[in-house]
């Protein structure tokens, strides 16, 4: 799937940077659709955290990469280097896709790759991205934001949710599932949109959902109430819907509809099953009723989003994909 260069400067946060090269470094074992080419891109030897790193290549190698991700850096009250700046931008202009981490999003910022975008960076950092470039639509509720050839995450897991977005959108569910599972994290944490995700779920596992979760996620073909979760919790509907509010940020229904959505997603992707069958398996009923939740949730119809997804056989792997917005 090309080069993925991960470009480092003096003081860049070692935990995004170490979690995009344990993602984008080596495929899972069973996965043989061609992988990433990653490659270290500084200026010179940097400390990263309380370690030296030593680049592969320079600066200038980002031009040539299909993918640029910038991890976070830690002082976000100096404008990032000059350099670095120059070289994202100059790569985003060769065609590039450039992916921020944390707030690798201020490198971004001050390239212009994010003026008249939507973006998101720690939520601790937001206010000071928005004062600073005030060009930038900057939302503080959201893990990631996808705008086709620019993209931004919010801090530390959700630079996580983001790789594996990229990994699904390159090569599918199935495949960004089987990254998720070596490193035994969510493929894709629960939200209402499709290039966002605003209700996260903990990967903790010493909340009261804990069990009901998965329990859910096995049973997805059928017609489930908020009644029929509360009964498998335990507790009443009243109680359910406080512990979804502060584990999910969302209600029970929305929370099963997100894994509805996600479930028909994958079948659509992996799997020649035609919408009614997609609508029986996930517990939708109908194609009618599918059709209608799944264009508003993921933005587009489910025989449109296959066409776009759907990994066949033969297809060029390094063309493109990816749907543009924004």
């Amino acid at each position: 799937m090309g080069i993925v260069a991960l470009a480092v400067t003096e003081g860049m946060l070692h935990f995004e940077l170490s979690m995009a090269y344990e993602v984008f470094g080596a495929a899972p074992a069973g996965v043989t659709v061609p992988w990433y080419d990653v490659e270290v891109c500084g200026s010179d030897a940097v400390r990263v955290g309380r370690f030296r790193l030593e680049p592969d290549q320079g600066l200038d190698r980002l031009r040539h990469a299909d993918t640029v991700i910038v991890p976070g850096w830690a002082d976000t009250e100096e404008d990032p280097p000059a350099d670095l700046i120059d070289a994202v931008r100059a790569a985003h202009e060769a065609g590039a896709r450039v992916a921020s981490l944390c707030t690798g999003a201020f490198v971004l910022a001050a390239a212009g790759l994010l003026d008249g975008r939507r973006a998101t960076t720690h939520w601790a950092h937001t206010g000071a991205l928005a004062a600073r470039h005030p060009r930038v639509e900057v939302d503080p509720d959201v893990l990631y934001v996808d705008n086709g050839s620019v993209l931004t995450s919010a801090g530390k897991a959700a630079a996580m949710d983001l790789c594996l977005h990229l990994v699904r959108l390159d090569h599918g569910s199935s495949v960004a599932n089987a990254v998720a599972r070596r490193l035994v994290v969510p493929p894709h944490r629960a939200g209402g949109q499709a290039q966002f995700v605003a209700a996260p779920v903990p990967t903790r596992d010493d909340h009261p959902l804990a069990a009901l979760f998965p329990w859910v996620i096995e049973r997805l073909d059928q017609p489930l109430s908020v009644e029929d979760l509360a009964r498998q919790a335990g507790m009443s509907s009243r109680n359910l819907g406080r512990h979804f509010s502060a584990v999910t940020g969302t209600t029970p229904l929305r929370w099963l509809l997100t894994q509805r959505i996600r479930r028909a997603q994958e079948l659509l992707e992996t799997t020649d099953d035609v919408v009614d069958a997609v609508a029986a398996a996930t517990g939708m009923g109908t194609a009618a009723t599918l059709r209608r939740h799944f264009n508003r949730t993921v933005g587009v119809p489910p025989d449109a989003y296959r066409r776009t997804f759907r990994s066949r056989p033969g297809t060029d792997p390094t063309e493109d994909h990816r749907p543009r917005q924004g």
